[in-house]
This record gives C-alpha cells, sequence and structure tokens, in this order.
C-alpha cells in the first residue's frame, strides 16, 4: 500500500452530523492538490467537502464541482467510496453548496476535476476506513491489523465479530485522526475502473427538477434584457410606453452590470455591461413586449476595462467589426514579423538548405457555444442576503464577482448549484448571475432572468477567430529536419510552444501574433487545442505525403526522435504515450486496410495532460460527408468510471466533427449573422458518426483529462479523410462551405 499524509487533527477533521442524528460526518479537502499541475501520492491536503455515514450504513458523499454532464458527480463519490470499501448501492451522492471557507476549488473548467481531486478524495475515503477499523479494533479489543474491511462491513475472523459501518460509525468519532493512511493498490479496486450509470439519470429521465429552469420561488417576476444589436454599440436613449401598456409586464429600465470603475476578475467577461431589462409575470409576455421597445444605440469611445492582476487593464477598441476585415487583417498579419517564442537549431539554414519545403495556411471561424439550455439564473436579493441558483461552472469566482457588485459581504451571497445543461465553457463567465442580482436588488423581490436563443448567441464570449501558417522541411531522404508555425487569431494566439513537433525535429520555430478586437471571446471547449491541434495534424498528414510515407509511420518517426534525442527541456508530452495511442489506434482500426469504399484518415493530439487518437472512416455521398465510423485510443491515465468516459469521448468526437463541418459564427458591421439554431448549423443526428469506437490505454498512471482531449484530433481525422475521399486538401472551417464553394479563401492558398 501507498501512504497518503493527511496533516489534519481531529477538530478540523471530525464533526457529528447534529442534522442526520447519530453517525460519522468525516470533512475533507478535495482540491488542495492544485500545488502542483501533477500531484504526488505524498502530498498534504486541507479540509474542504464531506462524507456523512449514518448510522443504517449509508453513506452520503457530497460533490462540490459542478455538474455540466461530464459525470463528475458519479465519478468524484466513486474514488472515496473505493477507498473507503463501501458497496455503491449503499452511497448516495449529493451535489454539495458553494462555500468558499470549506472547498478550495469549487469549478467545472480545463477538464482539471478528476486530475486535481485524485489523492484528495482517496485520502478522505481512506482516512474515513481507517477510523472505523480503530474504533472496531477498540470495541473488540483486538489488533486493528486483523479487521478485514469489506462493502462496508468489518469483520475479525477469529472471534467471529462483524459490524457495518453504520454500528461503528457513532464509536469511530471519538478516534484520533491518523497523521497518514494507507490508500489501496491500484490491482484491488473493485468500484474504480468498473462502469456505473449517473446518479442523476433517473431524476432527468422522469423530469425531476435538476436544472436552473426548474427553479421557482414564491412572488418571483421573470426578467429579460435587450443588448446592443451590434459590437461596438451601447445605449444612448430608449422608449419602452408601448410595453409597459402590455398585459403582464411590470417594469423596464436600464442597469449597469459592470461600471466603468468596477475591477472585473477573468470570469466577469461581458460585452454588454450597460442593459434594458423587462419583467413581468410569464417569458412569453415579456419576450413579447421586449420586442416592442424602441432603443438608440450609438458608437462607443476606445475604453479600458479594469482587470484584477492586469495593471494596464485590457483595451476594447472602437467601431464595428466584419468577418472578411477579419480574415484580411489575419492574412496580412500572418505576412508580418512576429513574435518569436521558442527557437531551436537553426530553421533559417535548414530552410534554405532543405530538399523540399512546404507551406500551408489554415483559418477557423468565431464559434458560439450554443448550449441547448439558455444563460439563466434565479435572485432573491434582500438586504441581508442574496440567495442565487442556477447553472454556473464559476460559482466561487462569481461569488466574489457579485458580493463586490451588491456592496454585500462573502458571507451573505449563497450560490446554490443547479445541474448545467450544457456549457463547454460559456458558463464559465457569470455575468448573467451578476445581471439577475442586481435586477433583483432593485426590485426587491424574487427574479428569474432568462436569456432567450437570440439573446444568448448574439451577447458575445465566442471562440476565438484564428490563422496558423505551417512550413515544414524534408532532406534528401524525406526526414523532416526543420518545422515552423505563425500563428495568431483575434483576440488571442492559439500557439502552444512547446507542443509536438516541438522536441522532435533539430530545427524550430514557433511565433505568435495578436489583433484587438472589441468581440468578447472566451473559453470553449479544449481552448486553442480545438483549432491547432486539428490543423496541425491536418498539416503533418501533407508533409507525410510529401515524404511519400505512410502518415502513422511519418510521425512515429518523429515520435521515435523525441524518445531518443529529444531537443529541447520544454517539451511538454511524454513521447512514448503519445507513440502508444497512435499504435494503438493503428492496431485497433486495422488501419493498412480497405474499408469497403471508405476513405481514412488519422490524427493524434495531446492536451490537458492526455493524449488521444483517432481514425475517420467516411465517404461522400451527394456532394455530403457519411462518417461511417470514428476510432478513438486514449490515454488517460486511470479511467475511473468507463462508461461515463467513454460518453466523453464519443460526445467530444462528435462535438469537433461538428463544428468543423458546418458551425460559424459571422459580423456584418458588428452584428452577429447567426442568431438561432436555423442559421447556426450545429451537427444534426442525421450527420453523426454512424459509429464511435472508444479503446482505453490500460494504465496505472494519476488520471489526466478527458473532456476537451477528444475534440481536435477528431477534427484532424476528419480534414484528412476529406483529402483521401475528394482529392481536395481542407484548409478553412467550416468545412461545408468550403465544400460548397462558400468560404471565404485565404490568398495564402490561392
Amino acid at each position: 500500500m501507498t501512504k497518503i499524509k493527511t496533516h489534519l487533527n481531529r477538530r478540523s477533521f471530525l464533526k457529528l452530523s447534529a442534522a442526520g442524528g447519530a453517525g460519522l460526518m468525516l470533512q475533507f479537502s478535495w482540491f488542495s492538490s492544485l500545488a502542483s499541475e501533477n500531484p504526488t501520492i505524498e502530498e498534504a491536503f486541507d479540509l474542504n467537502g464531506y462524507i456523512k455515514i449514518a448510522t443504517d450504513g449509508t453513506v452520503t458523499i457530497a460533490s462540490p464541482n459542478p455538474e455540466v454532464g461530464q459525470n463528475v458527480k458519479t465519478s468524484m463519490p466513486m474514488i472515496v467510496a473505493e477507498e473507503l470499501d463501501v458497496d455503491w448501492k449503499n452511497v448516495k451522492v449529493v451535489q454539495a453548496p458553494l462555500n468558499t471557507a470549506i472547498f478550495t476549488r469549487q469549478l467545472a473548467g480545463g477538464s482539471r476535476s478528476i486530475n486535481e481531486s485524485w489523492n484528495a478524495l482517496r485520502m478522505a475515503g481512506a482516512t474515513a476506513r481507517h477510523m472505523l477499523v480503530q474504533a472496531a479494533a477498540k470495541s473488540w479489543g483486538v489488533p486493528a491489523s486483523e479487521i478485514k474491511v469489506n462493502a462496508g462491513t468489518l469483520t475479525h475472523n477469529a472471534n467471529g465479530k462483524t459490524a457495518t459501518f453504520g454500528e461503528m460509525a457513532s464509536a469511530a468519532s471519538n478516534i484520533e485522526v491518523p497523521k497518514e493512511v494507507d490508500v489501496k493498490d491500484i490491482k484491488d479496486f473493485k468500484i474504480i475502473r468498473k462502469s456505473h450509470l449517473n446518479v442523476d439519470g433517473p431524476s432527468i429521465t422522469t423530469g425531476k427538477p435538476v436544472f436552473g429552469l426548474d427553479v421557482y420561488g414564491e412572488n418571483m417576476v421573470y426578467a429579460s434584457i435587450v443588448h446592443p444589436p451590434a459590437f461596438g454599440m451601447k445605449l444612448e436613449s430608449y422608449d419602452a410606453s408601448e410595453a409597459l401598456s402590455m398585459k403582464g409586464v411590470d417594469s423596464v429600465f436600464t442597469i449597469d452590470v459592470y461600471p466603468d470603475d468596477y475591477e472585473r476578475n477573468r470570469f466577469d467577461i461581458s460585452a454588454f455591461p450597460q442593459l434594458i431589462v423587462i419583467t413581468g409575470d410569464s417569458t412569453w409576455r415579456i419576450m413579447k413586449a421586449k420586442k416592442t421597445i424602441k432603443a438608440n444605440w450609438v458608437p462607443f469611445s476606445a475604453y479600458t476595462v479594469k482587470m484584477e492582476g492586469n495593471s494596464n487593464g485590457e483595451k476594447v477598441p472602437s467601431g464595428t467589426e466584419n468577418t472578411e476585415a477579419h480574415y484580411t487583417e489575419m492574412i496580412k498579419k500572418s505576412k508580418e514579423n512576429a513574435k518569436q517564442v521558442r527557437k531551436d537549431g537553426n530553421p533559417e539554414k535548414a530552410f534554405s538548405e532543405a530538399a523540399k519545403v512546404i507551406e500551408r495556411s489554415y483559418t477557423a471561424p468565431y464559434l458560439a457555444h450554443s448550449p441547448l439550455e439558455p444563460l439563466n439564473f434565479y435572485a432573491n436579493v434582500t438586504a441581508d442576503k442574496a440567495e442565487l441558483i442556477g447553472p454556473i461552472q464559476t460559482p466561487e469566482f462569481m461569488e466574489k464577482s457579485v458580493a463586490k457588485r451588491l456592496g454585500m459581504n462573502l458571507d451573505q451571497i449563497d450560490i446554490q448549484m443547479t445541474r448545467i445543461g450544457g456549457g463547454f465553457g460559456r458558463k464559465l463567465f457569470g455575468h448573467y448571475l451578476v445581471e439577475a442580482a442586481l435586477i433583483s436588488q432593485k426590485l426587491k423581490k424574487p427574479v428569474k432572468l432568462i436569456y432567450t436563443r437570440e439573446d444568448d448567441m448574439t451577447f458575445g464570449a465566442y471562440r476565438p477567430t484564428y490563422q496558423a501558417t505551417f512550413r515544414a522541411a524534408l532532406d534528401k531522404d524525406n526526414n523532416m529536419v526543420a518545422f515552423h508555425v505563425k500563428t495568431g487569431g483575434i483576440p488571442e494566439s492559439p500557439l502552444f510552444a512547446n507542443r509536438f513537433p516541438a522536441g522532435a525535429v533539430p530545427n524550430y520555430l514557433a511565433e505568435s501574433w495578436t489583433i484587438d478586437s472589441n468581440i468578447t471571446t472566451a473559453a470553449f471547449r479544449a481552448p486553442r487545442s480545438n483549432f491547432m491541434g486539428a490543423v496541425e495534424q491536418a498539416f503533418l498528414d501533407e508533409v507525410a505525403e510529401l515524404a511519400g510515407k505512410d502518415p502513422i509511420d511519418f510521425r512515429l518517426e518523429l515520435f521515435d526522435n523525441a524518445i531518443k534525442k529529444p531537443v529541447g527541456n520544454k517539451n511538454d508530452y511524454e513521447a512514448k504515450r503519445y507513440a502508444g495511442v497512435l499504435k494503438l489506434i493503428k492496431e485497433k482500426s486495422n488501419w493498412g486496410t480497405s474499408k469497403n469504399g471508405l476513405s481514412r484518415g488519422v490524427a493524434a493530439y495531446f492536451c490537458h495532460d492526455s493524449y488521444v487518437a483517432n481514425v475517420v472512416d467516411l465517404k461522400m455521398v451527394d456532394g455530403k460527408p457519411i462518417i461511417e465510423k470514428v476510432h478513438c485510443a486514449v490515454d488517460c491515465g486511470i479511467v475511473v468510471n468507463p462508461v461515463a468516459a467513454a460518453n466523453m469521448v464519443e460526445g467530444g468526437s462528435v462535438d469537433g466533427i461538428g463544428h468543423a463541418l458546418y458551425s460559424m459564427l459571422s459580423l456584418k458591421g458588428g452584428v452577429p449573422q447567426q442568431r438561432n439554431y436555423n442559421d447556426y448549423h450545429l451537427i444534426r443526428n442525421n450527420d453523426a458518426p454512424h459509429d464511435v469506437e472508444v479503446h482505453f490505454v490500460e494504465s496505472d498512471v494519476h488520471p489526466t483529462g478527458l473532456g476537451e482531449p477528444p475534440f481536435a484530433p477528431a477534427i484532424g481525422a476528419l480534414a484528412n479523410a476529406l483529402y483521401k475521399e475528394t482529392g481536395k486538401r481542407y484548409y478553412h472551417q467550416p468545412f461545408m462551405m468550403d465544400i460548397e464553394s462558400k468560404y471565404l479563401q485565404s490568398e495564402a492558398n490561392v
């Protein structure tokens, strides 16, 4: 067994549950392993969270992280239950409330929930098990080493005594918390690595209230907002007389969510802080009434947003922007001098002496997150307390924001998390929570703020738009001897300078540039990786073709270089694990064999500490790609809950393919041209892959990310399969617009 230090004392660790009667309440830290990116098993933990063991043997485990569909509400308690050694059927899972005095990271984002809580959760379960064993040993007068634990039962074989956890819970409350505890050998896992269904599944399928839209309060009014129609504009005046005359409409007024002197945190992103608010007795009535509001919008001047941790703030330029102008500006920028981020060897010389050189450029548009559940939040703000209930990925950060904005203390803010009906990064940014709170504070009554789909899609916080230019040099033996990536975007660069093929090629250059904009952007599933992973893998296929090599073999040669003679010491990835998923996908997809008229493409990418390889099999029918199968190989360390993990890989693959084929948010004069699902094309059921087959690398490595890593390589494999099928390379997303000859073509590839 491996030991984990608890660094806890009995006073801070152990509490009896007054509400639940006799029983053992164990509080523990889920997230204090944030001190390092890859925490070791020996690290210490603080207290945050709880396990409650009732006298009937029921174990209640509270999950502090927001649930966005990634299934952490099931998988995290599984880790605790494993080390506790309780029968899973006796476990009850509940959503923990926000409590910054106890929890240190209540956030859903970055594919970090399991990765950063693994050791803490194991410590929690193992410590509880230790105390139960010690209580039984003391009660029975036997050595603790002779007591066996199995599925919630304590047994001493020599004297035949047994007790359930529930029967021993009260006695365990008098046991001193150990300084360190033994955790199980991985080979002894009984719950982890076994599939367990979503604990919220029955509630969701039977329509029980679990989402923010299900929340209602006594005397509650509904609220909706009107924001400027274009980025670069602000409100000057409005006339709401017609709306106020309509039945069911209570009030129309303005709010300034983030005043000029307000210092925002990084999750306070909002393109339109000055809003018109309309309230009434139903969503239908206020939606009808707000269409009658006559507002005068005027251009704003450039300004600077005050930001925590940024003494210079963030500059917001004036003017209304256009997609076509953005692409022209990005192409121009890609040909100018850029910031050098990494340089290995002498790439200039290598390119000048190369036998073959290839250069290609790629673009991708703004994307709207477009979760099925629109932005919404319930707020009831009184003089003494602010009760806030709804879907938010960053409750701890937004608690601080709303307290500051309302002029309240943190202990007066009560944020309660509901299950989130899709986020993909959009609900990391909680301006809508602050808006609901301000509306309730003004009205002095409970409020339910609901964005319409059009509000949600035109409010901003999009995936940035990107451009990348790659060059590769081959020697006379068709070995890649130099690689150059120059990339940027509006308003951020997607560059990861230390990722593959950095470290695998002797001469390497990475450069970056950016363009300012007043279009608000935000984290989107697999931030930056969702572009770079896709286009890098499409480019490498072209390099392999130029070298006359099989695309998998070509990549494996590069990884062999990185294993035997790595270049530089800042490479982010482990070459052996990277190569491992390629070898696994080659085996599982039967790469190299014909597939009944299907064309095949391959890609592999590393992000969020995980490795994913894909093979896509497709054919074209009447100008439309029919994706018969997506093969996936994944190395994410220990897989806690296989069925949930497979679901995430399947969903991420479909999501990536769908956005690459169909999705684009464009602007004319600062006005978003896509407003709802009828013109913002998401993948439909009949467009989705017919089958997604997932294979996990058997591993005993600390778990890593999974919600985001499958997104990017699925796009790269799709692009490469499309080339094999059509004979045409696809450099611009969404691919279907390129296929239909309607997409703006980059000058770099004309």
